[in-house]
């Protein structure tokens, strides 16, 4: 077989339908409700508790409702085209494994190896949005603080070397999920129902606290900060969501899970959209309440919605509030890392990666090998990295595939329409290019390179495609290094 021939061929979905059938990697844990709370606590997290008010402060004003209005659009038609390969494909690796039924090795390789870096950053942003929310909740409680040097990584402050708490919080949820999924996930439905109740505690105390004069101007004229940078405007709404949009996504994280689930061709595209519904209504109400209750350049803060309440007098909710962020961020962190974890499993079983990280652990029946890897990876980038470097390395990957996905479903319906679909995205034809049409208008939200050098859109700097090019330059030395010769369809050949 040629080259081009052996990085076009693919798994038939009826292969996969089979495989899952057959599949006793995993054991079936998880029902609809856990299915669901996994998609809600990847997708309430971070973006709720910290992005809205910083990206509020810093590009767009009191209009990031509009900001994450416009990314949770491109999300939800991702979203619906998820549904739709989720209960026609119920096997573990998401997109990957889409990407594999209908576009060929190539491509899936090239999603699975995207996706496994975006997961991991995921990860490391959020489990130093979890330390910013612990240490505040510790100064208010105790009025105890961390040593310097211990508070963040090299350039996050003054004296800071190492963010312990992010680190430590990383290995921690590496450990659960090495141990039993299930207990895992129990554990998660209750953070993730602590977190909702918090949520709702910001929009039922907030709404009476806010000022209307706060949101004029609603979209803040643009300007140009000290920085060289442009704020504000329609560039700086564009801008924020390209930021944000990592926050409003996550449901994909649910779909990795599968082989665990008791019953995936039905429960899965229900999960998918209920998370991302539940989760959306609460963010736009979020967005709104924080920039009516204070001036929205003073949520420029590591712990926003704490910022805020302690900015008005409310210290009798901000323990409440800290404790319900502290808990929700913890579930996105459970989320992303179980989906990078079997995103890696996955690339191994099909031969792409030594089988050796598909191996699942004796007792446990979790894929514990790159589980634990990913947890000491994580838990140094987090120690080490401001939250500004990581979080603008996670967008374009995962933009990338909700390209790839919204343009497979489309492909598979022309070219097999009689498969079985227990869910069918409704208006495909309009709802799958627009999902194409709004991840790319959010990646020319991302920077680039100019003739002059490492310039910045969108707030972000170019370097971000830099690092995105190496990382993917990377991915295809392993692929034709190893994968390609390797892979299973290549040993069935």
């Amino acid at each position: 077989m040629s080259v081009l021939g052996r990085m076009l061929r693919h798994k038939s979905v009826e292969q996969l339908q089979s495989e899952a059938g057959k599949s006793g990697d995993f054991r079936r844990v998880l029902g609809l409700w856990q299915l669901t709370a996994i998609g809600i606590g990847a997708i309430i997290g971070v973006g709720i508790f910290v992005l809205a008010g910083q990206q509020a402060a810093a590009n767009a004003g009191p209009a990031v409702v509009l900001s994450f209005l416009i990314a949770g659009i491109g999300s939800a038609c991702a979203a619906l085209s998820y549904a739709e390969f989720s209960g026609m494909i119920p096997v573990t690796g998401s997109a990957y494994t889409y990407g594999y039924a209908v576009l060929g090795e190539f491509v899936a390789w090239v999603i699975g190896w995207d996706l496994l870096l975006e997961y991991a950053l995921i990860v490391a942003v959020v489990a130093i949005g979890w330390s910013g929310y612990v240490q505040a909740l510790l100064l208010q409680l105790t009025g105890w603080t961390l040593p310097s040097w211990a508070q963040g990584a090299i350039g996050s402050g003054h004296g800071h070397v190492f963010n312990v708490v992010a680190a430590a919080i990383s290995l921690l949820i590496a450990w659960m999920l090495t141990v039993k999924t299930e207990w895992g996930a129990r554990a998660n439905t209750v953070i993730v129902t602590i977190k909702i109740i918090g949520v709702a505690l910001v929009i039922g105390v907030g709404a009476f606290y806010v000022n209307t004069a706060n949101w004029h101007p609603f979209i803040p004229p643009a300007t140009t900060g000290a920085d060289g940078i442009m704020h504000y405007g329609w560039s700086g709404v564009l801008a924020a969501s390209s930021v944000v949009f990592f926050a409003v996504f996550g449901y994909d994280t649910l779909t990795t899970a599968a082989e665990e689930s008791r019953h995936p061709q039905r429960d899965l595209p229900r999960a998918v959209l209920l998370s991302l519904l539940v989760s959306m209504a609460l963010y736009l109400a979020v967005s709104l309440i924080l920039t009516g209750m204070v001036p929205f350049r003073e949520l420029n803060s590591p712990a926003p919605v704490d910022a805020a309440f302690k900015a008005l007098g409310l210290n009798w909710v901000r323990g409440v509030i800290n404790v319900a962020a502290i808990a929700g961020i913890t579930s996105v962190l459970f989320a992303f890392m179980l989906g990078a974890a079997r995103i890696w499993f996955a690339l191994a079983r099909d031969g792409l990666l030594p089988t050796w990280f598909a191996k699942v652990h004796p007792k446990h029946g979790t894929p514990h090998r790159p589980t634990l890897i990913l947890g000491v990876f994580t838990a140094l980038v987090a120690g080490l990295l401001p939250i500004g470097e990581v979080a603008e390395l996670v967008n374009i990957g995962t933009l990338s595939a909700f390209i790839v996905i919204c343009t497979a479903v489309l492909v598979l319906r022309v070219r097999k329409p009689q498969i079985r679909r227990s869910f069918r995205t409704p208006a495909i034809w309009l709802i799958s290019p627009l999902g194409v049409l709004f991840s790319m208008m959010l990646i020319f939200g991302l920077p680039w390179h100019a003739a002059d050098g490492w310039h910045r859109i969108g707030g972000l700097p170019g370097i971000t495609f830099e690092r995105f090019v190496i990382w993917m330059a990377l991915g295809c030395l392993i692929y034709f290094g190893y994968g390609m010769r390797h892979s299973k369809l290549e040993q069935g050949n």
